[in-house]
């Protein structure tokens, strides 16, 4: 494999790496005192079925079994002579399990660091090199220098990809120390690396020495610094000691959760180091590889065809688009879908909104993933029986494009003109883990779909007749670890057609103006989510397992502050009142959460009363 091609394949893919090796020869109760590497010779039974495991987790990479099989870090162990014997089983062995996997795996040479002890840089490089020659013969597509502990190691790296005889594709994968400053550290090792000289990696890494958390300190630094594909594999935590054992106490969610917030920022690979295990890549396979098709949208039809229609001014659309254009406050409710058939509650939740003089409810399409009735048959009950305006969320997660755009045109013959464009979160997240995320577009996508839909032309460029009138609606979060991101993609959906934008809960009224302040010149009107907290209990769990919400801690101290819970209800809905007061002239509306389904706790944030 080529250094373009492993580059093009990170970029149009995401990639799940596999998780530790030495943490599951450890688990099989082989002690520290042995040579890891050398098992490919003496125990390849073992290898084989660690390899196995991480493809049935759901590995697209494989990492062979060789982190210290080279010359220098085996000679201790009296294998010296040896290197070229384990580095080809260790390829050997990870080939045939990517093979035989029935779908397509790459097989990633690793090469660790070197005892560096009274060897000169001539002397290492020349010890990597022949191990790196040993893994290019035993078959591995490319080569993975891991822990790479400073710039130097990595330029050593490269003199030795250099000095093999056939040209192959390579990673530098650095490690930061757990202590220190992360930026400092993180810029030693990108910078100026693409103006020495040497062959080119594919791609840069990021693994070991830091958990979960404070690698996300390092890629929100790295992001800045490196144009090629990042690949971040971090600890499972810090180990402890439990009965003279070394034992990884992170568990496989809460290593997902942040992979997934290293994708966002922009990783384009994801895998575990010391501690994880195939638990944990099996967890991460199934949020991650969803998310590969969120970048995808959707083919655009040709708008500036002579059979398209100009789009109904928004005035006219519903009566949303009539306040939005007429720069009116607007007011909105959230209410999710029942978890069975019966609307009577909703609909009952939905008149009362209607009755204290809420604008629109707003409808959300398996928010966390969670199993809920069709949103669009619960907004079209609600429009015939409440008498309100329902704001219908479109999620990309569940519905190909086919399916997309039979939804879009059922809404506009159900009479639903405002709907709200998301992405979706993927599967993992609910209770329905198994199941799949299509992800066919994301929501950029759905957006131009709608748009075209409301000029008369459906996804292959087909008329459409009458057009259909939608309020498009699309979802921001003023909190995004990556903010750049967050505000180029929503520069993006404002280049698609649309027309608002619906926040994430704020609490925070100081990051909101920072959002807005960034947007300012897309001139679209903003409604912001506000959430009543019903309890601490709500908080901590806002706080710590809703993606896309930021509780400060002021509002958690502030929570706790209250002892018994009618106190807690009270003084989160307090917070949010001060909320919409503080941001009331910089939005167009607010959209208030019903918490656990309670209207009551949103029209009291209203201020209005029964």
């Amino acid at each position: 494999m080529t250094e373009k091609e492993l580059g093009n394949a990170l970029r149009q893919a995401l990639m799940v790496f596999d998780g530790a090796m030495g943490t599951e020869i450890y688990r099989r109760h082989v002690f520290t005192n042995r040579c890891y590497d050398e098992l490919c010779l003496s125990e390849p039974g073992m290898i084989a079925d660690i390899h196995r495991s991480y493809v049935a987790a759901g590995a697209d990479v494989l990492t062979t079994n060789s982190f210290g099989a080279n010359r220098l870090n085996l000679s201790p162990f009296g294998l010296g002579e040896r290197v070229e014997a384990i580095n080809l089983a260790a390829a050997r062995l990870a080939r045939e399990a990517a093979d035989q996997a029935g779908r397509p795996i790459l097989v990633a040479g690793s090469l660790g660091p070197l005892n560096t002890l009274g060897n000169t840089s001539a002397e290492r490089i020349q010890c990597l090199s022949e191990q790196a020659a040993a893994l290019v013969a035993g078959g591995v597509d490319f080569l993975m220098f891991e822990t790479l502990p400073s710039p130097e190691a990595a330029q050593e790296a490269r003199a030795a990809v250099a000095a093999l005889k056939q040209p192959v594709a390579f990673v530098l994968s650095h490690s930061v120390p757990a202590d220190g400053d992360v930026e400092s550290a993180v810029h030693h090792r990108l910078a100026d690396w693409s103006a020495s000289a040497g062959p080119m990696p594919a791609a840069m890494g990021f693994n070991c020495c830091v958990g979960p958390d404070q690698m996300l300190s390092v890629v929100e630094v790295a992001v800045r610094y490196c144009e090629l594909p990042l690949i971040i594999q971090p600890n499972a935590g810090t180990p402890r000691n439990v009965d003279h054992r070394q034992l990884y106490l992170c568990s496989p969610e809460y290593l997902t959760e942040y992979a997934r917030r290293y994708v966002n920022l922009g990783a384009r690979g994801v895998g575990g180091c010391c501690g994880t295990t195939p638990e944990h890549i099996r967890e991460m396979a199934r949020a991650i590889k969803p998310m590969t098709k969120s970048h995808v949208t959707t083919p655009r039809a040709d708008a500036e065809k002579t059979d398209a229609v100009p789009e109904m001014p928004l005035a006219e659309r519903s009566q949303l688009g009539r306040k939005l254009a007429a720069k009116e406050w607007v007011t909105a409710v959230e209410m999710t879908p029942p978890r069975g058939w019966d609307t009577s509650q909703i609909v009952a939740r939905a008149r009362l909104c209607r009755d204290h003089g809420v604008d629109i409810v707003n409808i959300p399409d398996g928010p966390r993933a969670s199993p809920r009735m069709s949103p669009l048959i619960t907004a079209a009950m609600i429009l015939k029986q409440a008498e309100i305006e329902p704001v219908l969320h479109v999620c990309c997660r569940d519905r190909n494009y086919l399916g997309l755009q039979a939804d879009l045109l059922g809404s506009a013959a159900a009479g639903i003109r405002n709907l709200l464009m998301v992405t979706g979160d993927p599967p993992k997240l609910g209770s329905y883990s198994f199941a799949s995320g299509v992800f066919d577009t994301d929501s950029i996508g759905l957006v131009s779909l709608q748009k075209h839909l409301n000029r008369g032309l459906d996804l292959g460029g087909q008329k459409i007749v009458p057009p259909t009138a939608a309020v498009v609606g699309v979802g921001a979060d003023p909190n995004a670890l990556d903010f750049d991101r967050e505000v180029r993609r929503l520069r993006e959906k404002a280049a698609a057609g649309a027309d608002y934008i619906t926040t994430q809960p704020v609490f925070d009224p100081d990051a909101l103006f920072r959002f807005l302040d960034a947007i300012d010149d897309l001139q679209l009107p903003v409604i912001a989510g506000i959430w009543p907290l019903a309890s601490l209990r709500n908080a901590m769990f806002m706080k710590n397992e809703v993606p896309g919400v930021t509780v400060p801690d002021w509002v958690i101290e502030r929570m706790t502050k209250a002892s018994t819970n009618e106190e807690q209800l009270a003084t989160g809905i307090a917070i949010a009142r001060e909320a919409i007061e503080a941001i009331r002239d910089r939005v167009s509306g607010v959209q208030v959460s019903a918490p656990f389904g309670k209207v009551e706790i949103a029209l009291a944030t209203l201020e209005f009363r029964h």
